[in-house]
């Protein structure tokens, strides 16, 4: 899932705004991290769903922050 998407929720849940930044900038920002931050890693849970027959049953992470149980009240 793209950082973007991430931030967003974060932004909103915070009520703080969210704006773009070149890739210059993220690693200007981010440092060390921004190779993980501003690098696709797309992942699957197939190979522990097929073998082990395990299906995901709490929320996701979007959804999971758009909740709010990780920001005070």
């Amino acid at each position: 899932m793209p950082f973007r998407e991430i931030a967003e929720v974060v932004g909103r849940r915070l009520d703080v705004p969210v704006a773009g930044i070149s890739r210059e900038e993220g690693q200007e920002h981010f440092g060390f991290l921004s190779l993980a931050v501003g690098t696709g890693n797309p992942a699957s849970g197939a190979r522990t769903r097929e073998p082990l027959g395990w299906r995901p049953e709490h929320p996701g992470l979007l959804s999971d922050l758009a909740a709010g149980h990780h920001f005070g009240a």
